[in-house]
Parts: structure tokens; C-alpha cells; sequence
């Protein structure tokens, strides 16, 4: 049998990870591992030299590690596509999010809003700043730190309004979810996966990057709130 796999991704597909892999396992003998930390230190970690044989990020974060040399070139594999949500705390009033301006009206009225340090809170930063409301809100914004979901903070009554990928709010107690944000402001990220070049089991993770993009684990990308690349 080969040695143990190990995978590490940010939390935006943990949950999507770990039902990938235990599908996986159903047909197959091969031992894996993931580690779900925020995107922004599981690259931190990689490019630093930490042995990992499969990375699960955002694509950019991907190349970036390709072009460090941390990820073999070529092995890149487009896994899913996710698109950024809203959600209050479970009982709250629920703002209209159903057009461009209703959310900018939304986060204007907001006392606390948060986002996290990934994609999509890139995103967000340059969609306030454009709508020039960035510096009316800015102490208002409590950032989610690294590993921590945006969705818990709302729970916890610590931000009234928070946006991050509906995967990572999906599954999480104590807020509602209001919806996607609107076609005219929606980021869509997409996350990949690539073979590290520290990996000494090249095959075995091909044929796990194979099951991932295949058909068959198509219906676990919906399940869990994001679609097939």
C-alpha cells in the first residue's frame, strides 16, 4: 500500500475535501489526510517547505506556488467554483441583498459587517472602495481572522452582516443565510488542487486529482454549495 497522503487546503473546501475523501476511500485502499487552515497561511506553510503531497486552493494561490516552485508545473487541476453569500444571525431581520444597490444599502445600514482575509474578502474590499463607502465603514468591519468563519462571528453577534463563500456558511448553526450576492456584484473563485514537487508518491496523487475532477464527485461539489470547474 503507499504511504500516507497528505493533503492541506483552506477552509472554504473543508467540508467538500473530507466527503471527497472518504468517497475516495469507499474503492480504494489508499491512506489520506487533509488539514483545512486559512488559505492565506496553508500558503504560507507550502512555500515555506512543509511536506504536503496534494494543496487544494484558490487557482491563483496555485500558480503563485508553481511559479515558487512548490508545486509541479503542468499538475495544476480545476476542482470547483464558488461564489460569495450573505447571512445574518439565525432570528435577525433580513436585509433585501436582491439587487447591486440593495447590498450597498444593506452594508451602509449595517453596524458590523465581516469578511474574511481570503478571495473573497479581497473582493469585497475593492467593491467598497469602488462604491465609495470605504472609509464611512471601515471601523465598523470586524475581519474574520485566518481559519475562522466569517459565519461564527455572525453567530457569536460579534458583526450583524457577513459575506464569504456560501460553502463555508452552508453548514454552520446559529446564522441564516440570505443568498448569493447578486449576478452584478458575484465573485466567482476558483479552486484548484496541484501535486507538490516534495511529493515522493506522484501516481498515487494523480489518481486521487483524477477522482476529484471526475464526474463521479460532481454531486458532492453541489452538496456542499459549489459547482463543478
Amino acid at each position: 500500500m503507499s504511504a500516507l497522503i497528505k493533503i492541506i487546503s483552506s477552509m472554504a473546501t473543508r467540508q467538500l475535501l473530507a466527503d471527497l475523501i472518504a468517497r475516495y476511500q469507499v474503492s480504494s485502499q489508499q491512506q489520506v489526510t487533509a488539514e483545512s487552515v486559512g488559505g492565506v497561511d496553508a500558503a504560507r506553510r507550502v512555500r515555506a517547505g512543509e511536506a504536503f503531497d496534494i494543496v487544494f486552493l484558490s487557482a491563483n494561490a496555485i500558480e503563485d506556488l508553481i511559479a515558487a516552485g512548490r508545486i509541479v508545473a503542468g499538475s495544476r487541476v480545476d476542482l470547483v467554483k464558488s461564489g460569495v453569500a450573505v447571512a445574518v444571525r439565525s432570528g435577525s431581520p433580513r436585509p433585501d441583498i436582491g439587487s447591486e444597490d440593495a447590498v450597498r444599502r444593506a452594508v451602509v445600514a449595517a453596524r458590523s459587517l465581516s469578511y474574511s482575509t481570503g478571495p473573497s474578502g479581497v473582493y469585497l474590499t475593492k467593491l467598497f472602495e469602488r462604491w465609495g463607502i470605504a472609509d464611512d465603514i471601515k471601523d465598523r468591519i470586524v475581519q474574520a481572522p485566518p481559519g475562522i468563519p466569517v459565519g461564527t462571528l455572525v453567530a457569536e453577534g460579534k458583526a450583524e452582516l457577513g459575506f464569504q463563500q456560501l460553502s463555508e456558511l452552508m453548514s454552520l448553526p446559529g446564522i441564516d443565510v440570505l443568498g448569493p450576492l447578486p449576478s452584478a456584484i458575484q465573485t466567482v473563485t476558483t479552486f484548484s488542487a496541484g501535486l507538490t514537487t516534495a511529493s515522493t508518491q506522484p501516481e498515487a496523487v494523480r489518481a486521487i486529482l483524477d477522482f476529484m475532477a471526475s464526474p463521479a464527485a460532481a454531486e458532492l461539489k453541489v452538496k456542499n454549495g459549489m459547482e463543478p470547474a
